[in-house]
């Protein structure tokens, strides 16, 4: 924020001139300028305590193309830094206690102030707590400009780890207390309009902030390569709006961090909740939410409460309860990675949705369905889950996710804190399945022929479905091990293997554990996680830097550790150890693997034909003749 060129003490006559243009100040001494002053640049101003001028000279470019001229105009100042080439015009209350950046622009504004806390400085949102998933408290998370999907579930999530949440507090409050000041910051290049108020808030560069209503104890983090945007009417409180975001359309945000590349708006409204990298929040309402990477709402009447969530699309009308009316609003949902709900889908807490499961229907019972992952979840007129196994594995929606989020990754700057595992068919969710099929097959046997359906963690199941399930499972299963397998001979010749051999050899470093867990967003070997807490727990990692460079590690070794567990699951599966394989036995797995793919791809183009057959033409050629509607519907879909 300071000028390249030296402060200095502003001289008589620049003082008589400044007076001439309606200027004053408690004390022109404590008013310094860097280099030559124009007064003429200085109309109609208070200086308040110290106050250092940048150059004012030049012109500021605003969104409609205008060149401003540079400049303090119509403005209280009280104990700012000003940089090179800044316009400041219409404060109506004060601009106090701020460093303004380079080509910064400021205009319109009612008071811009921060106020320092208990000889302190002010936090800027940063060590605030909110309490995610249980509205009671238990879960707190600490918000602060760095935090990350992973450090976020972890502090929240593994509350059974009791020294691990000693240490990640250790480490949350050390970054907000870094971020404590007397003076706010205001970016180079930041362009701030027709706001009521800014109250504790820092905004990073290039941010652009226009027509806001409040904001109050924050940070807005923007950078030249990932600008961050908060448009009309926004009411925020105790908020950090990471890079690369946009708050617009009267969103009401408290006690909430937004993460990076997220659209919150269209009178959005949430409280106590976290948002990672790419969601959407529009139209409906929050609390207590973790939201983890890809998280999308878009509907007026839908309500997230206490629950995690992640990939997930919310139907509109989607509505949860957390509240049994007896002990508070205490009880959580965990709806895992790739759930979708329904119109109108309502759950009564506590619950937990296997990875890529569809919700329908209004449930009023507690269920677990985690171990069938890919599923179809309704509910009895009772509110009694139904389930059935597997359904998802080879629906068109679900190959259109693999494809999706890669491409919808809206991250721009070079920093991106939340890792993210985009693989819908991964160890975590395959080894679902094989648990799951396991599972189904166990019941199978295990059920009487005259029983109709089993019920498993409160949900039930047609018995006549059992076997069904198995050969959904079994069809994602083959695809997805035959498939790596494949694709690792291939990748291995290209790269010149010199044996097979050496081409179906582990890494050297690769750990395998047969659970995987999925870390906000960040799929992992479970002893990967263990060894990572272990780290934190006994101080090896003892700072925000080092914890999340092992978390890079981890993300960087995903296509070693996932080849061990292939290797492993592969010889479960099959009954064959492929350190033993021949050239004949990968010539049979490839063939294998053409026929797979072919069943697994005619059950996609299957459910996609749903979305060209008769029925759905209904509404086409309107007006016209049935050749018409044929021709609408080819014009249109």
């Amino acid at each position: 924020m300071a000028s390249n060129n030296p402060y200095i003490a502003l001289t008589d006559e620049q003082v008589r001139a400044l007076e001439r243009r309606g200027c004053v100040a408690e004390d022109w001494s404590q008013v310094q300028v860097a280099g030559g002053l124009d007064p003429a640049r200085v109309r109609d101003t208070c200086f308040a305590g110290e106050v250092r001028l940048g150059t004012l000279t030049g012109s500021v470019a605003t969104d409609a193309g205008l060149a401003k001229p540079a400049g303090i105009y119509n403005a209280t100042i009280a104990n700012c830094t000003i940089g090179d080439n800044v316009r400041i015009a219409n404060v109506g209350v004060h601009l106090a206690n701020y460093n303004i950046g380079d080509g910064a622009c400021i205009e319109n504004v009612g008071a811009m102030e921060t106020r320092p806390t208990s000889g302190r400085g002010a936090a800027f949102g940063n060590g605030v707590e909110i309490n995610l998933l249980n509205e009671a408290g238990g879960r707190e998370v600490i918000l602060f400009n760095e935090l990350s999907s992973q450090f976020a579930h972890l502090i929240c999530l593994h509350r059974y780890r009791p020294k691990l949440i000693e240490k990640l507090t250790a480490m949350a409050r050390t970054a907000a207390d870094r971020a404590r000041a007397d003076r706010g910051t205001v970016g180079a290049a930041v362009r701030i309009a027709s706001v009521n108020q800014i109250i504790d808030v820092n905004i990073g560069d290039h941010a652009q902030v226009n027509g806001a209503a409040s904001l109050v104890n924050g940070t807005i983090l923007s950078s030249t390569d990932a600008p961050t945007t908060v448009g009309a009417d926004v009411q925020a409180e105790h908020f950090i709006i990471a890079e690369g975001s946009e708050v617009t359309g009267g969103a009401i945000v408290s006690k909430t961090y937004v993460g990076q590349g997220c659209l919150i708006g269209k009178q959005f409204s949430a409280e106590g909740s976290v948002f990672f990298a790419n969601c959407e929040g529009l139209h409906g309402e929050a609390c207590s939410v973790f939201a983890g990477p890809y998280t999308v709402t878009h509907h007026k009447s839908t309500l997230l409460i206490a629950a995690l969530f992640s990939f997930f699309n919310a139907g509109s009308g989607t509505n949860q309860s957390n509240h049994m009316y007896k002990l508070g609003p205490v009880h959580e949902g965990k709806l895992e990675r790739g759930t979708k709900t329904g119109s109108c889908c309502y759950m009564v807490w506590p619950c937990r949705v296997g990875p890529f499961s569809v919700v329908l229907g209004k449930h009023t019972r507690a269920f677990d369905s985690s171990i069938f992952p890919f599923s179809l979840i309704d509910a009895t007129p009772a509110g009694q889950c139904v389930i059935v196994p597997g359904l998802n594995v080879a629906k068109v929606g679900t190959v259109r996710d693999a494809a999706k989020w890669p491409a919808r990754d809206r991250r721009k700057g070079t920093v991106k804190r939340d890792r993210i595992s985009f693989d819908v068919f991964s160890p975590m969710t395959v080894g679902r399945m094989i648990d799951g099929s396991a599972r189904l097959e166990q019941l199978q046997q295990d059920t009487d022929a005259s029983a109709n359906t089993v019920t498993v963690n409160g949900a039930e199941i047609k018995r006549v479905l059992l076997p069904k399930g198995q050969r959904f499972y079994r069809t994602g299963i083959h695809m997805y091990l035959l498939e790596k397998i494949v694709s690792r001979i291939e990748a291995a010749v290209h790269d010149g293997a010199k044996s097979l051999r050496d081409a179906l050899a582990p890494p050297p470093d690769a750990v395998f554990c047969w659970q995987w867990v999925d870390i906000g967003g960040q799929l992992m070997p479970r002893q990967r996680l263990d060894d990572l807490c272990r780290q934190v727990e006994t101080g090896r990692i003892a700072d925000l830097d080092a914890f999340h460079a092992e978390l890079d590690t981890i993300h960087a070794a995903y296509a070693d550790d996932e080849w061990v567990w292939v290797k492993q699951a592969y010889e479960q599966v099959f009954g064959v150890n492929l350190a033993d394989a021949t050239a004949d036995d990968l010539t049979k797995i490839a063939e294998l693997l053409l026929s797979t793919r072919g069943k697994f791809l005619k059950l996609v183009l299957s459910d996609a034909a749903k979305e060209f057959g008769d029925v759905t033409r209904t509404g086409f050629g309107q007006d016209g003749t049935p050749q018409d509607a044929e021709a609408d519907f080819v014009a249109v879909r």
